[in-house]
């Protein structure tokens, strides 16, 4: 029972308790028509049909609390990681790099040329294809010859486009665990809270029915009546405010997961590690995703360098033709060789390598920026996350235990008759703040776990290799 899901739980006993009304308002039917001398066999059609119906509710309870499994940390981040359209474009964009990249390093294609020359308009032979001389049918090849040096250089820029493009997919694949991580935490800690309060409400009403047994038979003031429902009616709002918290969480997690957002989540994992190691030292920052879009980028900033530095040395064309002439006439075949000028070098070949070396400075520059701020944000998140760890263990040590000790000593003094029931409900008070507060630390010391934790995705391995605070 304490494996299902609260939800399917309290549909069980919602609808058991609704069973044992219907058949404690048949059993009075029966026994007023008893009394007024109805027969007898009707009734017990009745209790049978009473009892049938018990039986199909029930089981239709169990099958419903059994087929809905509750929503895991590393099954939310699974269903996240397929249904992220950004590494879907993530990838295919890497793979056009990488096609275009083995394209990058081909020769340009041949260019085929065919044609008349030199045809008369006018006189004997106006129009004749075969009768001047002069007049040939011409057919040829003309290839550009891309030097090697630059053919490389090409490639290099389109595998500098590639590993940004890999670098962009891992980090969208490190925003989608590390978003739908922090949306499913959310989720899970409202909703352990929200037990919190429903158990302190429960506590409450039926606080409430011995204190207004109490006034009506004269042994209690009411002042602890309205006290108490003072606090039952502040704990009610208490909880539809987490209804509502709980209700807008559910949406943030239906962003990544869909309609798997409805579903019971489980609870909190236990306390993990990280599934890479953070010491202080920065031997590992250099393959975070965030760090290697920028070193992709420094890299690709260098390839197109080396190729502007390649375009200033121009490529040469060769061209074949073959001329036929009439049959009067020899055939000819003709070579030829074209090669650009690079006029005015300074002003175009020179100053596009200016530009080209301008932004791989300005790429390097970026890179080193964003290192240290990246280090730093990644040594306060570890910090933080450290200190909630602390916070968490002494909540766990000092002040829950403090907390419910409190509650007992009120309640024992109040039953004794020495201690009032302001002193009991304060202490109730207390004890519910301090365990929320206590899922609260928890819940940022899950969230900075998270935050942490998925910087560096590991290929395959979606989610709590290591695990959480």
């Amino acid at each position: 029972m304490l494996d299902r899901p609260w939800h399917m739980v309290w549909l069980a006993a919602v609808l058991a308790h609704a069973v044992g009304s219907a058949r404690a308002r048949i059993s009075t039917t029966i026994r007023a028509g008893m009394r007024s001398g109805i027969r007898t066999h009707h009734a017990g059609d009745t209790c049978a049909a009473a009892r049938r119906i018990t039986v199909l509710l029930l089981l239709g309870a169990t099958s419903a609390a059994q087929g809905t499994e509750a929503l895991t940390l590393a099954e939310a981040q699974r269903i996240a990681e397929n249904r992220a359209p950004q590494l879907t474009a993530a990838h295919a964009q890497e793979s056009a790099a990488r096609d275009m990249a083995a394209a990058a390093g081909q020769l340009p294609p041949p260019v085929l040329k065919f044609g008349v020359n030199n045809v008369p308009v006018s006189g004997e032979m106006a129009w004749s294809l075969t009768r001047d001389g002069m007049t040939m049918r011409q057919i040829g090849l003309m290839q550009e010859l891309t030097r090697g040096g630059k053919r490389q250089a090409q490639v290099e820029r389109a595998l500098g486009e590639a590993g940004l493009a890999q670098a962009a997919r891992r980090q969208a694949l490190a925003d989608a665990r590390r978003d739908s991580a922090l949306a499913w935490l959310d989720l899970s800690y409202l909703e352990s809270m929200r037990q919190l309060v429903s158990a302190q409400l429960d506590e409450l009403r039926l606080q409430q029915q011995a204190t207004e047994a109490a006034f009506r038979s004269g042994r209690g003031p009411q002042a602890d009546m309205l006290a108490n429902e003072l606090a039952t009616a502040r704990t009610r709002d208490q909880l539809a405010q987490m209804q509502r918290d709980i209700a807008m969480a559910r949406i943030r997690l239906a962003r990544w997961i869909g309609d798997e957002a409805q579903r019971p989540v489980a609870s909190p994992p236990a306390a993990q590690g990280l599934n890479w190691q953070t010491d202080g030292r920065d031997d590992g920052l250099d393959a975070h995703p965030a760090l290697a879009t920028q070193l992709g980028m420094v890299n690709l900033a260098e390839a197109e360098a080396r190729l502007a530095r390649e375009r200033r040395t121009p490529d040469m064309a060769i061209e074949v033709m073959y001329s036929q002439r009439g049959s009067d006439y020899a055939d000819m075949v003709s070579v030829n060789i074209s090669l650009p000028l690079p006029w005015d070098r300074a002003n175009r070949q020179d100053r596009e390598l200016a530009a080209s070396l301008a932004r791989v400075d300005a790429a390097r520059a970026a890179r080193e920026d964003m290192h240290r701020a990246y280090r730093a944000e990644v040594r306060e998140r570890f910090a933080a996350w450290q200190a909630d760890r602390e916070r968490l263990a002494r909540y766990d040590a000092e002040l829950v235990p403090l907390a419910a000790a409190q509650v007992d000593a009120a309640l024992a003094a109040y039953r004794a008759g020495t201690g009032m029931l302001d002193r009991v409900l304060e202490a109730r008070r207390m004890q519910l703040d301090t365990r929320m507060e206590r899922q609260r630390v928890a819940l940022e010391a899950a969230r900075g776990w998270a935050q942490i934790n998925f910087l560096n995705p590991q290929d395959g391995n979606s989610a709590v290799d290591g695990a959480q605070p």
